[in-house]
């Protein structure tokens, strides 16, 4: 189970008065999906002021938001395949938001080592994303690896309610580098390799 499904499945019974709502109010799922965005970047902020804490309690609302556009998209008959583009970009958007945030306060704590994790983490996760997305546009599927969004996340607020991100950075780091390459050996054998191919 995912995390956004573990969320919903522990609060279902308020979060689907929060769907029912927006059901009726007829608020479009992209609003939705942005508006998470912005919480993101509101954690962002706190994780670059040193406030864990509140960036892990900022992430936690900004997940209700995660679960609940694309069920509101289901029950308004909105689903589209812009929408889901949407919340591709917008969720490497909040991702990358929240490595910006350590980034700054790591660099303010004059912690060139951690400046460093942090970017090769950032651009690790992008290319997590981006591997897949190649690969699926020349193979059927590519979802090997151990480190997708969800996983990140919880990462994240571990990290942010235990005062432990720098531990966290590493993990990141290290599972990602091991996602990308393997997401290239994977699509390397799925064009290269006959049995796979049958």
């Amino acid at each position: 189970m995912t995390f956004t499904g573990l969320v919903g499945a522990t609060f279902w019974l308020p979060l689907r008065a929060i769907i029912a709502l927006c059901v009726r109010l007829r608020i479009h799922p992209n609003v939705l999906t942005f508006t998470g965005v912005l919480i993101n970047v509101a954690a962002a902020w706190a994780l670059a002021l040193g406030h864990f804490v509140t960036a892990g309690v900022i992430m936690t609302l900004a997940n209700i938001f995660d679960f609940i556009d694309g069920k509101v998209a289901g029950e308004l008959e909105l689903s589209s395949d812009f929408g889901g583009f949407w919340d591709s970009v917008m969720d490497r958007f909040s991702d990358i938001s929240l490595f910006v945030g350590l980034t700054y306060l790591y660099s303010t704590l004059g912690r060139t080592d951690y400046v460093m994790v942090t970017a090769l983490a950032t651009m690790f996760t992008i290319l997590t994303s981006y591997t897949r997305a190649r690969a699926e546009s020349v193979v059927a599927k590519c979802k090997v690896g151990f480190m997708e969004r969800p996983e990140r996340i919880v990462l994240f607020m571990i990290g942010a309610f235990t005062n432990r991100m720098a531990a966290v950075l590493w993990v990141i780091l290290v599972l990602s580098v091991a996602t990308v390459f393997a997401r290239i050996y994977y699509t390397w054998r799925a064009l290269n390799d006959p049995e796979m191919q049958s």
